[in-house]
């Protein structure tokens, strides 16, 4: 199985359309206090840098 993407985001609110020809529906998720979210269709995962200033 290939391992999940994580990708490094600048901002709290993130959009996910899965990537390629065989994506899914554009959905937009936003970041919390834990600093990761994880979208619920392809499972990559869109994290914070660990120091923002």
């Amino acid at each position: 199985m290939k391992p999940q993407e994580t990708v490094t985001v600048e901002s709290n609110h993130v959009s996910c359309d899965g990537g390629g020809s065989a994506g899914h529906p554009r959905i937009y998720l936003e970041i919390g206090p834990s600093g990761k979210v994880v979208c619920p269709y392809c499972a990559r995962r869109f994290v914070l840098p660990k120091s923002r200033d």
